[in-house]
């Protein structure tokens, strides 16, 4: 599998360790998309589109994060989380996401090039 186009979509927030969305598409027929590109403590690196994990307002049905003590809807109480079981990094849940290593790097090295070729335009 060839990553055959990589789009960059800069994102110039001040402050914010977040530099950029990327999309990859596939052999010209599979298209990933919300690729984050982050500053992080040792350089760049390529974050894989995940969403935030979510529970239903067991009074209204809404659909909030987990770590929502209060319904965002209706403010009533939610059932207690298990903290310990859902540090920062657990609440969020990868969509897609490479299986072996090898390939992680090669979608991270193709990203970051391009990556690098947009900020210098």
């Amino acid at each position: 599998m060839q990553i055959t186009e990589t789009r960059i979509s800069l994102v110039g927030r001040p402050n914010s360790r977040l530099r950029a969305y990327a999309s990859v598409t596939f052999d010209d027929v599979f298209v990933v998309r919300d690729i984050r590109i982050i500053e992080g403590k040792n350089g760049l690196f390529v974050a894989m589109p995940s969403k935030k994990m979510q529970r239903d307002c067991p009074k209204c049905g809404f659909k909030n994060p987990i770590s929502n003590k209060f319904c965002g809807s209706c403010g009533g109480a939610l059932n207690p989380v298990d903290e310990e079981k859902f540090t920062p990094s657990q609440q969020h849940r990868d969509l897609a996401h490479p299986i072996k290593t090898e390939f992680r790097d090669y979608i991270q090295e193709r990203v970051l090039a391009e990556y690098k070729k947009e900020e210098t335009k």
